[in-house]
């Protein structure tokens, strides 16, 4: 079973700055709860074909993976994929202007477990869900207040 989860939240802040911060790898620890460091293991900036080297805390285990990006429109999306790691996943970010000139940033969890990962997909995508959507949550707040 596949996992694929999507969350978004309304930031109230430009579009250019919220792409910005939430697509620096330097960044990502102060937003979201569960990841513990980024390594940036190519030469900024970030473009395609740069790697990122995460480890992170999730359902109690420590996980280390590396990322790719696979695509990177500055300021409008960014999509990374798993170049080595527990599973195949996907994560995209999505940022789109709204009328109040706030920021929807729109972030997509996508992947296919094998193993014991399969078999808890549907756990694991709820999990995700509550912690991705506290996550947006706790980014969403950092820029409000001006980081």
């Amino acid at each position: 079973m596949d996992v694929d989860v999507t969350v978004q939240a309304d930031i109230r802040r430009p579009r250019a700055e919220v792409a910005e911060f939430a697509t620096d790898p330097a960044n990502v620890p102060r937003w979201y709860r569960n990841i513990r460091s980024v390594e940036l293991l190519d030469a900024p900036p970030v473009r395609v074909g740069s790697r990122m080297r995460f480890v992170a805390r999730f359902l109690g285990r420590t996980i280390a993976y590396t990322y790719e990006v696979t695509e990177l429109v500055p300021g409008e999306r960014l999509v990374m994929s798993t170049a080595e790691g527990p599973f195949p996943m996907t994560t995209t970010y999505s940022f789109s202007d709204l009328p109040s000139g706030s920021t929807r940033m729109t972030l997509r969890n996508h992947g296919s477990p094998s193993g014991f990962g399969a078999v808890a997909a549907p756990v694991l995508s709820r999990a995700m869900e509550r912690a991705t959507t506290k996550d947006l949550t706790r980014l969403q707040r950092l820029l409000e207040r001006g980081q």
